[in-house]
């Protein structure tokens, strides 16, 4: 990369990141050993289980609920289907759905040789692995077509909680000039222990995720796209309790970003810390495999901890998701890696704040598209002064060339944005981002001045929050509160009841082909 303006000791950024390595290290060395009910639940839908039984539930969940009732979890959803597949000749749909009838005649103890079930699981395997490669495959041909509009992404949100009502505003955002289009998810979905089936039209203050959403509104923004000559970027939520799920769902249908993190649901959402880190993993090893753009959660710190005086923590969080995402086999232009705007802008030199984290995230990350939010915490409903907030927002956003954008709105903590403030929003980000296009090119930050100063503290504060949560590990340092000042228990939080220890005769094929990422 060219030098660095804020004259950043890469020195220290080595050590922040080895540091960061060895927490990594030390997380994989637990998550190796267990599996979870969502990602067994993601193996069934990888052999084509889908829909629902007569009483609504979704079939994924009939399936391992019956391993999990059994004590089978740990042996896994493909040791099970496997050897149903070699004794019965049935489809895993016909097993599931007769299952969900209350059928278990296949249910035995005879097993057979690991060679011998990946031979019958594996027409499922290829038949899943290239649904993947053809919706990625067709992302790369409509990108070389059509193009998209330059980074950062004018990155904006719909949230009717009806999907169709959705594809209208996208749609319309697309045709403002939008790049990205993410689709908030209703409250409390991230707590479901299943995901919804089919089309939905009623959610509160976002709309659930479900695959024939997904599919709703990739239709629609390829249409869109094809009218204004231009990709439109699909984003959706994998975090919660059903991550890898909802990863293979948005595998399946083309979207192109999703919101994975390995922390947000620990910390915001008091999901268990040994579930989300399982399901982190296999979530992330699919995104990375279909080429999706994940993003990462850390703006949410600052909702609840001082962006002053935890501006370090963000840092931190970003060492350790990239060395997670690595792990996974996640190339660095897929890792979107957060931040946010959210120093109080009543704070003398606040923008100077803010300029200097931003740049400061954007040369120790060189590769990585960078997610950047808008700010939240102090938009008061003074709609005029919160469109100068976002304004300087997007000039941050263009001066330090961040990836994405995620447009903050004037009306913020007023109400979900109509179609008229998410044009103001564009219009507001073009206008900045046309008018300060080449700024990173041509100023410099002084020597001994304030930025530089800023950005050097962060990284120290950084490095010395990274040495304590290696020689603590990880588990320890959330049960400590050391992210957004929220402390969490390690047997505590929702779904611990669904991890399982591996047994034996474990096995998931998926997880070698997704690490190739061919």
């Amino acid at each position: 990369m060219n030098k660095s303006k804020l004259g950043l000791d890469f020195k220290k950024v080595k050590e922040a990141r080895t540091k960061a390595e060895e927490i990594g290290s030390q997380v994989q060395s637990f998550v190796e050993n267990y599996t979870t009910v969502s990602v067994e639940r993601t193996l069934c839908r990888l052999m084509g289980i889908d829909g629902t039984g007569k009483d609504g539930v979704p079939l994924p969940n009939v399936v391992v609920d019956f391993l999990k009732e059994r004590g089978s979890l740990g042996d896994g959803a493909l040791y099970f289907l496997g050897n149903a597949l070699y004794h019965t000749r049935k489809t895993p749909v016909q097993m599931a759905q007769e299952i969900a009838e209350g059928k278990e005649d296949f249910w035995n103890e005879k097993t057979v040789s690991s060679q011998e079930l990946l031979k019958v699981l594996s027409p499922y395997i290829d038949k899943s692995i290239e649904r993947i490669q053809e919706k990625k495959q067709r992302r790369k041909s409509n990108l070389d077509r059509l193009g998209e509009g330059p980074r950062p992404y004018l990155y904006v949100i719909v949230a009717t909680g009806n999907i169709y009502e959705d594809a209208i505003q996208a749609v319309a955002a697309a045709k403002q000039g939008a790049d990205v289009i993410a689709v908030i998810r209703t409250t409390g979905q991230s707590l479901l222990d299943y995901v919804p089936y089919g089309a939905t039209t009623e959610g509160f203050g976002g709309t659930y995720a479900t695959q024939e959403n997904f599919k709703i509104m990739r239709q629609a923004l390829d249409k869109v796209g094809e009218e204004t000559g231009r990709y439109i970027r699909l984003c959706n939520y994998c975090s919660g309790l059903c991550m890898p799920e909802i990863a293979v769902m948005g595998a399946y249908e083309g979207l192109d970003m999703m919101l994975n993190d390995a922390l947000y649901g620990i910390l915001f959402r008091d999901i268990n810390m040994q579930r989300t880190l399982v399901d982190q993993y296999f979530s992330r090893m699919i995104n990375g495999y279909a080429g999706v753009i994940i993003n990462t959660g850390e703006d949410n710190y600052l909702t609840t901890a001082d962006a002053v005086e935890e501006a370090h923590t963000v840092l931190a969080s970003d060492f350790i998701n990239e060395q997670l995402a690595k792990i996974a086999g996640i190339p660095e232009e897929q890792m979107g890696l957060g931040h946010a705007f959210e120093i109080d802008p009543d704070l003398e030199n606040s923008f100077l704040y803010e300029l200097a984290q931003a740049q400061m995230i954007r040369e120790i990350f060189p590769n990585a598209p960078l997610k950047y939010m808008p700010p939240t915490k102090f938009m008061t409903g003074n709609i005029f002064k919160g469109h100068i907030q976002d304004a300087l927002f997007n000039l941050a956003g263009i001066w330090t060339g961040q990836g994405i954008q995620l447009l903050g709105m004037p009306t913020e903590a007023i109400h979900t944005p109509f179609m008229s403030d998410r044009y103001l929003a564009i219009e507001n980000a073009r206008y900045i981002f046309s008018a300060f296009r080449n700024i990173k090119d041509e100023v410099e930050f002084v020597k001994d001045g304030f930025v530089r100063k800023r950005a050097a503290q962060v990284l120290e504060d950084a490095c010395q929050l990274l040495d304590k949560v290696q020689k603590e590990g990880l588990f320890t340092a959330l049960e400590k509160g050391y992210f957004a000042n929220v402390r969490r228990p390690r047997e505590g939080g929702k779904g611990l009841e669904g991890v399982s220890r591996k047994s034996p005769v474990y096995m998931n094929p998926y997880m070698e082909v997704f690490k190739g990422g061919k």
